[in-house]
This record gives C-alpha cells, structure tokens and sequence, in this order.
C-alpha cells in the first residue's frame, strides 16, 4: 500500500501519521494491492481539525471523504468510517469491476470564478450629483483544478460519485466516447448530462 500524510497549517506527529496508517488498514482489508491512499491533516479557524482521506484502488475506483471535529484523531475515525461504510455498501460492484473500453481518459478543467464587484466613487459634494456610473462585475478566478474523465458506465460513475461525495461527476462514457456529466439532484436521484457525437 502507497501512504501518504501531508500536515496543513498544523504541526507534523508521527503519532497523527500512525494512527491514520492504522485506520486505513480497515479500508485495505477489502481489496488487494496496489491502493494508494493520501490523508491530508490541517487545521482551519475556529480550532476545527479536518482530516481529508483519497483512496485509489487497483481497478482504477476512487473513494474519498473528509471530516471536521475539535480533535483531529475524531475527525480521522469518522471520516474513516464514512468511506468504510461506502466500501460495505458497494464491496461486490468494487471487487468486479474492471475497465472494458476502448477509450482514453479526456482532460478537462474545473474553474471556479467569483464576481469582483467594482465600488462606485462618490462625487464630490460642492458638484452636482451625477448618475453613478457602475462598472459591469467581473468574474475572478479564485481556482483552477485539472481533471481527466476517465470511461465508464453510467452506473459505475453514479457509485463513483456517491464514493467520492461529490455533487457532479464528469466521465467518458464507455459506450459511446462522448462526455457525460452525472449529478445528483435535489429530491436525492441523479441527472444525467450528455453530450451530443461528432459530426
């Protein structure tokens, strides 16, 4: 198993690091090597400790899951729990599951913006009022994130966004090459977002 701590913002202990190892031996129990698992520690405001854990598996699946709590040995239980209650849930699906396609993964780019709303200088007082003159907002780029959508099925990308927590999944559909998106809708059930062939 390929193991990894990265500390944020947080002290680095080897006891933190041993006592994460120890808890992902509960997830490596259900699947043979190679699993590669990254659990990032870090400390937030409000002295909220947050533990993020990614595991890969060998089959190419991908789980993952974070916590916040006071004490960051809680936050490493529950988030630990959380995956291994997912990996009960689809334990057959993972162990079966194998990438039959014949497309390659498709990069792809998430960027998230927000609008930096201009201020409107006053006018001077002994001028006459004038309309204020806004400037239209423009969008900032806060974050850049690069991906690859990797093939599968429709069913198999549903369990992978249910294994990742995710709001929205990209993938390359197995079956036809294009682009899918599936996302999960309010009332609880999934959409499901497809792009039309190629001319």
């Amino acid at each position: 198993m390929q193991f990894s701590v990265t500390f944020r913002r947080m002290e680095a202990t080897d006891g933190l690091k041993q006592y994460a190892k120890e808890r992902v031996e509960r997830i490596k129990k259900y699947f043979p090597d190679p699993i590669s698992v990254s659990v990032v520690m870090s400390a937030e405001r409000g002295y909220s400790h947050r533990a993020d854990v990614n595991v890969k598996l060998h089959n190419g699946i991908k789980l993952a899951g974070h916590e916040s709590t006071e004490n960051m040995y809680s936050s490493i239980d529950l988030v630990i729990a959380k995956i291994e209650r997912q990996v009960r849930k689809y334990k057959d699906k993972l162990r079966e599951h194998k990438i039959r396609s014949d497309f390659q993964p498709i990069p792809w780019t998430h960027t998230v913006l927000t609008d930096d709303i201009p201020l409107t200088e006053p006018e001077p007082a002994d001028e006459p009022a004038a309309e204020a003159k806004e400037e239209p907002a423009q969008q900032v780029v806060t974050r850049t994130e690069k991906f690859h959508a990797d093939p599968m099925s429709v069913s198999r990308a549903i369990m992978q966004l249910n294994l990742l927590h995710e709001q929205f999944l990209v993938f390359r559909n197995a079956d036809t090459g294009q682009v899918n998106v599936v996302y999960r809708r309010e009332d609880g059930s999934f959409g499901l977002i497809e792009t039309p062939a190629s001319p």
